[in-house]
């Protein structure tokens, strides 16, 4: 009889132990346990640590409440300024709402690795590649904001989205390069433009001291001389003063003006002038029209007077080489004397005929 009752109890405690361990479970410091009783959702999530649940009757799920890092796979896309490029990125979110993260979505990881590739590529198509490039902080605001409208709903949290790598293609690497490097050259030239800039006021300073103290510039010329010969022996300098420069510029400039004196008064140019000055006046003065007096003839004690006269004797006129004659000119329009044209001389009347 005792030894059936110790049976017994033996039987008892090995079925205890074994239904203990079926309803006995562990939930980890950062897991919840979702209970659910022939299906349905049993109360709250159960804490971490030691539970019990009934067996064959509640199922429970551990749902991880840590923060979960996602890569998201590299993603092609045209940006708003028409360009190629191929972007990739990683979202960390955690679940906030274990049950949620259950009955809500079948499977929240997946969910959200579709949802930030969708996200990725429409941030990619609304950007410039100059944002992509340099302004990655806004875009990635703007990112976890598309993620996270309906990833709240889930029962998860994005708690940060980054982009990772922008590859460009190979030809809009090349412009890039060279565009940094025209980029670069120009500063360097600006900087290069204000150095000469400083050096010439500098130097004006000086030439200004140089030129109170004239002595200053000798010895500077020996500091040259000293410089070059330390660096090559075999080179020999002879500083030639700048003064004497100028002088000699001085000096041939009233020997150019000399010379273009007596250019002009070369002979042949006088002869050309002289030759145009007496056609303009034998074309300027004009004989007198003669008078009825001056048409009579001559008495006779008159003729042997006048023929008792002296002729003038018409002074000589220096003629010019045949090369140097002016062009002729034309000839202008006056009215001809009457010993030129008979025609035009007064009528003689007869009856006051001596």
């Amino acid at each position: 009889m005792i030894q059936e009752l110790v049976g017994s109890l033996v039987a008892a405690g090995v079925a205890g132990l074994v239904g203990l361990s079926a309803a006995a479970r562990v939930v980890k410091q950062y897991e919840r346990g979702v209970v659910f009783r022939f299906g349905q959702l049993l109360g709250s999530p159960r804490p971490p640590g030691f539970t019990l649940i009934v067996p064959m009757v509640d199922r429970m799920h551990k749902v991880n409440m840590q923060i979960v890092t996602l890569p998201i796979p590299a993603q092609e896309g045209i940006t708003r300024d028409n360009v190629t490029v191929r972007v990739d990125a990683v979202v960390y979110f955690k679940v906030v709402d274990a049950a949620n993260a259950l009955i809500q979505v079948e499977d929240y990881r997946f969910a959200v690795s579709q949802m930030a590739q969708t996200s990725l590529r429409s941030i990619i198509g609304k950007s410039d590649l100059d944002d992509l490039l340099s302004n990655r902080e806004k875009l990635n605001q703007g990112l976890e904001l598309m993620i996270d409208s309906p990833a709240i709903g889930w029962g998860v949290q994005i708690d940060r989205v980054e982009i990772k790598d922008v590859s460009l293609p190979d030809t809009m690497k090349r412009s890039m390069a060279r565009q940094a490097e025209a980029d670069r050259e120009r500063r360097a030239r600006i900087i290069n433009a204000d150095a000469e800039l400083q050096a010439s006021k500098k130097l004006a300073e000086a030439a200004g001291v140089m030129s109170d103290q004239p002595a200053a510039l000798q010895l500077r010329l020996l500091q040259t001389v000293v410089a070059v010969a330390a660096e090559k022996n075999s080179t020999l300098v002879l500083p030639f003063p700048v003064e004497l420069l100028r002088f000699l510029e001085r000096a041939a400039q009233p020997e150019t003006a000399a010379g273009h004196d007596e250019a002009g008064a070369h002979p042949a140019a006088a002869y050309r002038a002289e030759a145009v000055a007496a056609a303009h006046r034998a074309e300027a003065v004009e004989p007198p029209a003669p008078t009825p007096e001056a048409v009579r003839p001559p008495a006779p004690g008159r003729d042997a007077l006048q023929s008792s006269e002296p002729e003038p004797v018409p002074a000589p006129v220096r003629e010019a080489p045949p090369e140097l004659w002016p062009d002729p000119a034309p000839p202008a329009s006056r009215t001809p004397t009457p010993q030129e044209d008979p025609s035009r001389a007064p009528q003689r009347n007869p009856a006051r005929a001596p």
